[in-house]
């Protein structure tokens, strides 16, 4: 039996896949111990107990929590003398142009605990300075008489010649002061210029190591001992549990990839490649732009510190179904980012909510109905709500049902802002996409998103608000291995570069094995960063042809022009190594005879003068269809169709929604 866990601020999403046939379950989240939650689930989902286990793939926000919180290690940071302070100075970005006081957040590591090392090396990796080892002992008897959990280590150009990094980790190991895991070089975590985003992620790594390693060890104690455990990274692969010890940072911001994985693999099979998703949660709402493939961003930012690992590309905003809603100072109506949570949560949860959020504003609005939320295993106090949204709609100067839908028109607009980051923004019309609706709150929103975009389709999976948790059960092995280069593109260079090729591709067909992964399995693609001489950041183009020609066609489609006189720099080198894991077949069914409609649960009449159908999602069966005002209920999601809207069900049982 496999088992995909997904850990959300409010909800924990479980699918178990056994036979062929998918089972899914959703609980609260327990935001003091997440584990605590999935082992509860885990319990309920499975047949005969936790026995039967072979594989779970877990999504974790345990290291993003922990840097968001300032909850991680305490590391120390040992620098090339002379650059200690590289976290404090930065890049000296200003987050707002004309703050007066801007405020940035504090660096992951402390002054104190960073160090100055005697040593350097020039650009080329030869010893300018050797390593002082006495320096370095004396900073050691610091780290011990402070009792650090863990070291980071960056030093000037370790990426070329990382032989005094290595010195530092044998010396540590030497006098007994930490073992290697709890030790990060650059050199091995990010093997690539740029001191700053190279020192951050280092930090990172080491800080979160400790985290990660307890929170999978009391995993590791729950489970039985022939089961699997993979962990989703930032770029929508998954890694076995026994590598957090030296890829922890790449968990950071894996929290919404999974969705996006899961999102785009249905939407292929429904015939549908070029979509954007839209994962509405209880806390925040994701969107990513997938013209044909998946892409990819190559840093992130967590409360402003730079993570330099390879990321799906996804904008999140805090709009979800748990978003506060509030008058500001201006008598202007907001939404979020402040969010209630799993715990008190909404006000009509009846768990001692106390402010109006977009779920009670739905279900004032008779879009979450209080007989069938979570399957009617959480029954709504509406009237609770009603009072709450009287007391806004006195400082909106509108009616009550006024300001439900005024909260629901705000967090529209938001998410609206933010698929047009993603499209529009990059040179796409999202008119020629598929909105692809999920999250517990996706398809509540969808057709009225899609409606302001121009969008003709949503599409809306099987299971909706678990589709993070299939997401990585669809969820393949990802490495990616870089060598650095630096040098301007010839013939030459290049055809060395393939001759070095060999070396990246061993080194992932090595990783791909300690995954478990056979030969056959394997896929690999190797990649350049590229750029034009005097430029200050990269594209990523594959390694083929000619790829200076390629390189000016991709910034061209990029950017709208290509400087084909100016000299091109190939920075780095890539090897994406991707091991294909057994995943649940999803195959599709033949449409049935339309004419009745089982799942036709009645009418209901709406606060706006309305009136909603009301259908059973497990009784809709591929090629039944059926018009708005409606609602659809399941276990995981409720989808409303708006008036002037047509559903019909596809061959997996995807809801596809379109105007008519």
């Amino acid at each position: 039996m496999l088992v995909g866990v997904d850990i959300g601020g409010t909800f924990t999403d479980l699918v178990l896949s056994d036979g062929g046939q998918l089972k899914i379950h959703k609980l609260l989240s327990t935001p003091a111990n997440p584990a605590e939650a999935m082992l509860l689930g885990l319990a309920q989902i499975t047949p005969g107990g936790l026995e039967g286990l072979t594989q779970v793939a877990h999504g974790s926000t345990v290291a993003t929590n922990a840097i968001l919180e300032r909850r991680g290690a305490k590391t120390a940071l040992l620098m090339t003398a002379g650059f200690r302070d590289v976290l404090f100075i930065g890049r000296q970005n200003r987050p707002q142009l004309y703050a007066l006081h801007p405020q940035l957040p504090p660096p992951l590591i402390p002054r104190s605990l960073c160090y100055d090392v005697p040593e350097r090396l020039d650009y080329r990796g030869e010893v300018l300075l050797p390593l002082n080892l006495a320096a370095l002992d004396a900073i050691l008897d610091d780290l011990a008489a402070q009792q650090v959990e863990a070291v980071a280590v960056c030093f000037l150009y370790s990426f070329i010649n990382p032989e005094h990094e290595q010195q530092v980790r044998a010396r540590i190991l030497e006098r007994g002061l930490l073992p290697a895991w709890q030790v990060a070089l650059s050199s091995e975590v990010l093997p690539e210029f740029r001191e700053y985003e190279r020192a951050s992620t280092v930090a990172l790594e080491a800080s979160v190591r400790p985290v990660m390693a307890r929170y999978i060890h009391r995993l590791r104690q729950a489970l039985p001992a022939r089961c699997g455990l993979r962990i989703m990274k930032s770029d929508g692969g998954v890694m076995s549990a026994d590598s957090i010890t030296e890829h922890a940072v790449q968990t950071a911001l894996s929290g919404p990839a999974a969705g996006v994985i899961g999102a785009f693999q249905v939407a292929k099979l429904a015939g549908y490649d070029r979509v954007i998703t839209l994962d509405m949660g209880g806390t925040s709402t994701d969107v990513a732009l997938c013209p044909g493939e998946t892409t990819f961003a190559p840093e992130g930012l967590i409360d402003g510190l730079p993570v330099r690992v390879r990321l799906l590309d996804i904008e999140t905003i805090g709009a979800g179904g748990g978003s506060l809603a509030r008058v500001d100072a201006g008598g202007a109506l907001r939404v979020g980012p402040e969010s209630a949570g799993a715990l008190p949560g909404p006000i009509v949860y009846g768990r001692g909510g106390q402010h109006i959020t977009v779920s009670d504003a739905s279900a004032i609005l008779g879009r979450l109905d209080a007989d069938h939320f979570l399957g009617g295993s959480l029954r709504l106090d509406v009237d609770a709500a009603l009072r709450a949204l009287a007391a806004l709609a006195e400082k909106t100067g509108l009616e009550v049902i006024e300001t439900a839908r005024g909260v629901i028109e705000v967090a529209n607009a938001s998410i609206e802002r933010a698929v047009r980051r993603v499209s529009i923004a990059r040179g796409h019309d999202p008119r020629d996409f598929t909105l692809v609706a999920f999250g517990g709150a996706g398809p509540l929103h969808a057709c009225e998103v899609a409606q302001r975009l121009g969008m003709a389709r949503v599409l809306v999976p099987r299971h909706p608000g678990v589709l993070c948790a299939l997401g990585l059960l669809l969820a393949d092995v990802r490495v990616e291995k870089s060598l650095p280069v630096l040098a301007t593109a010839s013939r030459g260079l290049v055809a060395r570069l393939r001759a070095t090729q060999a070396e990246l591709l061993a080194a992932g067909r090595s990783a791909l094995r300690a995954e478990a992964i056979p030969d056959a399995a394997m896929h690999f693609r190797v990649l350049l960063d590229m750029r034009y001489v005097g430029q200050a950041y990269e594209l990523t183009i594959p390694f083929e042809g000619d790829v200076v020609a390629n390189f000016h066609q991709a910034h061209h489609a990029a950017y709208g022009y290509a400087l084909e006189a100016r000299p091109v720099e190939i920075v780095n080198m890539r090897m994406q190594a991707t091991g294909t894991m057994p995943r649940p077949a999803l195959e599709s069914r033949l449409p049935v005879a339309a004419a009745a409609t089982p799942a036709f649960l009645g009418d209901k009449p709406t606060p706006e003068g309305g009136t909603l159908a009301l259908y059973d999602r497990e009784k809709l069966l591929p090629g039944m269809h059926f018009h708005g005002e409606a609602l659809v209920f399941q276990l995981d999601a409720t989808t409303y169709l708006p008036a002037g809207w047509q559903a019909h069900v596809d061959g997996y049982y995807n809801l596809v929604l379109e105007p008519t």
